[in-house]
């Protein structure tokens, strides 16, 4: 890729990782070389089955809890945190050696918001980026520090959802 760019999704509506599972789609249509670390997300997910048929794709977790990040113990946790840091640590690996084309960071902006992740490493992360990279980031609440450094936001807003009626997740449309 001849310049990456920053992108977020965010908002509190539905289809933040939706966008960037499309975005990720259409790139291995391409043959570019796409990491996607999910960050908060240990469940069974549509995404995990269709993404191990894509030469082109990787996805990693740092979750295995199938839980939301508030009712984690402190030893998960701490336990997430420190895989987070690995992951971190392995991203820049591949900044440094030129191994990815897109990097997609989904539910970074909840990991940054409970503290398993700190603004100040993924600042530090955005700053080091080769500016050959693009790099996608979603989650509800971003903090006005990645919005800045972003070339491209989205929000995505709630207007009306099925949740108000009762209808819960439902395979293959959330999960």
């Amino acid at each position: 890729m001849k310049k990456g760019y920053v992108q977020i999704y965010t908002g509190n509506g539905k289809g933040k990782t939706t966008a960037a599972m499309g975005l990720a789609l259409r790139a291995a249509g391409h043959d570019f070389q796409v990491k996607i670390i999910q960050f908060l997300k240990g469940g069974k997910t549509g995404e995990i089955n269709s993404i191990k048929k894509l030469d082109t794709v990787e996805l990693l977790r740092v979750s295995d809890a199938d839980k939301y990040v508030w009712k984690l113990s402190d030893e998960e946790k701490k336990n997430m945190q420190e895989k987070s840091l690995k992951m971190l640590d392995k991203i820049e690996s591949w900044f440094e050696n030129d191994e990815i084309d897109i990097l997609i960071l989904d539910e970074i902006m909840a990991a940054i918001k409970y503290d398993i992740v700190s603004l100040k490493k993924i600042i530090s992360l955005l700053d080091s980026r080769p500016d050959t990279i693009e790099v996608v980031m979603t989650g509800r609440d971003a903090p006005q520090e990645l919005l800045d450094r972003a070339h491209l936001v989205s929000e995505i807003i709630d207007v009306k959802h099925y949740y108000d009626i009762g209808t819960g997740a439902r395979k293959g449309i959330e999960f």
